[in-house]
């Protein structure tokens, strides 16, 4: 099975899913970013992934992407960080086969601009007790697609943005590869 992550920062979510996965037949094809300075271009080229850098205005760009998945043969586009829009071609011939990873509890601290630091601020904002991830199927409206699966973790009043991050992004390293492996193996 082949995927193509989508990442537009660092790569800690690609690296992981890129290690986690090298013994589970389930290949990572293409790493694409509209970003040329992210991190992740450096892991991908460490593990010899192809990469594919777009413009900033991604939707202009979804013909050619989407004839680059085809061409890879891709089964599965993971968004890992990918703060871009997916252009509504993408989303039509992957109905089900593309799949995000939020940092909160969905409905909870979803939608346009939400990401990062800001959904952390957001649960202390909020005095929250917990919060946690969500993955779940895109479709063409920003974090309301179908849950794949959430998991909880507790906020401390000693908790700020940092420390809620570490706590978000240890489950998202357990979890956003078991659910990966879990839709290829289903699909069997």
């Amino acid at each position: 099975m082949n995927i193509a992550i989508f990442a537009s920062g660092a790569g800690t979510n690609a690296k992981n899913i890129i290690e986690k996965l090298k013994n589970e037949k389930i290949f990572v094809k293409l790493i694409l970013t509209n970003n040329p300075e992210a991190g992740v271009i450096k892991i991908a080229t460490d593990h010899n992934i192809r990469v594919q850098i777009t413009s900033t205005d991604f939707i202009s760009q979804e013909k050619e992407v989407l004839d680059l998945l085809s061409t890879l043969g891709i089964d599965l586009i993971v968004l890992a960080g990918f703060l871009k829009k997916i252009p509504a071609l993408i989303i039509k011939n992957f109905k089900k086969r593309i799949i995000n990873i939020h940092p909160a509890l969905l409905p909870k601290y979803g939608g346009k601009g939400m990401y990062g630091p800001r959904v952390h601020e957001a649960v202390i904002k909020n005095k929250d007790a917990f919060t946690g991830i969500t993955i779940h199927f895109v479709n063409e409206f920003y974090d309301e697609g179908e849950i794949i699966l959430q998991k909880k973790v507790d906020v401390s009043l000693q908790d700020n943005a940092g420390t809620i991050a570490q706590k978000v992004h240890e489950l998202e390293y357990i979890y956003y590869p078991e659910v990966i492996k879990g839709l290829f193996t289903n699909k069997k």
